[in-house]
């Protein structure tokens, strides 16, 4: 049998007896070449056509099923190879060989059909449809004890979790009761990692997010973490980050997040408050993010400021202002910003003094601490008129958010800017604010607001130029005319898909800037009488009420 052409060619003529020695010679034959020269032999093998005779090969009675698989799974290690595998219709078999109790089998089939479905999500896909995860998820209880027939497992979770379909058949499996028996048992830093690779895509499935923590993953990786948080070896600084960013994964979703916070009593909940003044950035990180996810909740953040959170956060943040962790400082940051948006929370983290220490961030230039800074202050100032009041006066302040305005690289903090700056008018309702924000460059940023794609920021737009019409109407006309402002007014009343509330702000904006001769003039050279003897005529009566007055108003002006 030293010739792998007369083997090829007698396995072909032979085939037919699945069980004849002579089949099992050929087939050792082929083995032995492929370790030898694999890629030239998969290429003699494609050439002869014998990869037609492998699925009668691959029957569960063949006595040399496992070297077909062998063989299957060599040759399929070469990409130009998959597509032939595929055409010879080698999937279906050796799907169903995953039924077999012979190990051996089992290991070559799963090698063989990872191998051939390797790199193609449309090919897993079809794996998947063809039931192949409960099946493997089975294997996996059974086999635990068998190494290479656990990691062939993982291999396969690892590849089919990545596809957005497997998640609902993963969540009627076992899946998450075997893998955390599994992780229990490692010891080797490369088993835990396979496991862990696995476990991440699965557990950004909510029901596999619940299933996790009732199967006892978060005490594993609370152990872990105590485990290697004070080494500095690589392996270990490898693991305590996968275990504590698998943590906050896990937090993500509403049900697991609300059984480990467990009214404030769970011990998960209490653990990560101790990562908070840790030294290791990894922990402080997840800590703070941990926070931010627990913070999902209005019950969940009133508890956690009333027993002293805040403060906490606030002396992660000043460890890192100066050059400090920049992921630090956003999931700080973000966990400040959620446990600000409870109404009962605002004026206790007000006093606490989280605006002054979040405003020592202003320099930042990163944007996503820059997005994360705005939403915290925004949060902090709604319906706060004294806040909003000492921070619409900080020049600083303002001038940094004109400046951000025209973030056009960066929707986010361009957004969060503009929207801060009404903010700060709307509810501090302050003259001094308003001159401020006129003074140093705002009105543009507001007037190009009102025409954003966002319903809720044209109405925060709106509102606030006519509070700054209305209160420092002389100071900001001349910015009001070189922003256009009248003839974006006539653009928003003239559309028909404008919302009601864009529609009614506009026209008590049109009445508010009739005190301004230089704008009523600009007015009254649109045709909004026009616009108005239409809108009296609107479905929402609010709209067409205040139609009429504003007709009546452009006529006495006139």
């Amino acid at each position: 049998m030293d010739n792998l052409n007369d083997a090829l060619q007698k396995l072909k003529l032979t085939a037919a007896d699945g069980t004849s020695d002579n089949v099992e010679g050929c087939l050792d034959c082929l083995l032995q070449a492929l370790t030898q020269n694999n890629a030239e032999t998969s290429l003699k093998v494609q050439e002869s056509g014998i990869l037609q005779v492998f699925p009668r090969l691959l029957s569960p009675h063949c006595s040399c099923v496992a070297k077909v698989a062998n063989i299957i799974a060599e040759i399929a290690k070469n990409e130009f190879m998959r597509n032939p595998c595929v055409d010879t219709a080698l999937i279906p078999p050796l799907v169903q060989l995953l039924n077999n109790r012979d190990q051996e089998v089992l290991l070559q089939t799963g090698r063989a059909l990872g191998n051939i479905c390797y790199d193609s999500h449309a090919l897993q896909a079809q794996l998947i449809n063809m039931g192949v995860i409960p099946t493997l998820v089975q294997l996996l209880g059974i086999h635990s004890q068998h190494t290479a027939l656990t990691e062939m497992c993982l291999v396969a979770f690892g590849n089919l979790a990545e596809i957005e379909s497997s998640k609902e058949q993963f969540a009627s499996t076992q899946i998450a009761d075997e893998l955390v028996k599994l992780f229990k048992k490692q010891t080797e830093h490369e088993k835990k990692e396979m496991i862990f690779e696995v476990l991440a895509p699965l557990a950004e499935h909510d029901v596999i997010k619940l299933q996790l923590v009732d199967a006892g993953l978060v005490d594993c990786l609370l152990e872990l973490v105590q485990e290697t948080v004070d080494s500095n070896k690589d392996d270990d600084v490898s693991e305590l980050k996968t275990a504590s960013d698998l943590m906050v994964l896990l937090l993500l979703g509403d049900e697991s997040m609300q059984k480990l916070f467990d009214a404030g009593k769970g011990s998960v909940f209490q653990k990560v408050l101790s990562w908070l003044p840790s030294n290791n950035h990894q922990l402080q990180l997840a800590g703070a993010l941990a926070i931010a996810n627990f913070a999902r909740n209005d019950g969940n953040c009133i508890h956690m400021v009333e027993i002293g959170i805040v403060q906490k956060l606030l002396d992660l943040l000043d460890r890192h202002v100066e050059e400090g962790n920049v992921t630090v400082q956003h999931a700080a940051l973000s966990a400040l910003r959620n446990l600000a948006i409870p109404v009962l929370n605002k004026a206790k983290m007000l006093s606490a003094g989280v605006a002054e220490q979040v405003l020592k961030f202003l320099k930042s230039e990163m944007p996503p601490v820059q997005f994360k800074l705005l939403g915290t202050l925004r949060m902090l100032i709604d319906a706060q008129a004294e806040a909003a009041d000492k921070l619409g006066k900080n020049i600083k302040l303002v001038e940094r958010l004109v400046e951000w305005c025209d973030a056009k690289d960066h929707a986010g903090v361009m957004g969060e800017s503009n929207r801060l700056l009404s903010a700060l008018i709307r509810h501090s309702k302050s003259k001094d604010v308003v001159k401020t924000i006129v003074q140093s460059g705002g009105v543009k940023h507001l007037v190009t607001m009102a025409t954003s794609e966002h319903v809720i920021m044209q109405n925060e737009a709106l509102v606030a130029l006519g509070l700054i019409a209305a209160l420092e109407l002389g100071t900001a006309e001349q910015d009001l005319e070189n922003a256009k402002l009248v003839e974006i007014l006539h653009k928003l009343l003239s559309d028909d898909t404008s919302a009601p509330e864009i529609k009614y702000n506009s026209m008590i904006m049109i009445c508010t800037i009739m005190g301004s001769e230089l704008l009523r003039k600009e007015a009254q050279n649109m045709p909004f009488k026009e616009v108005m003897s239409k809108l009296r005529c609107h479905e929402n009566k609010l709209v067409a009420q205040q139609a009429l007055v504003t007709e009546q108003r452009l006529i006495i002006e006139s």
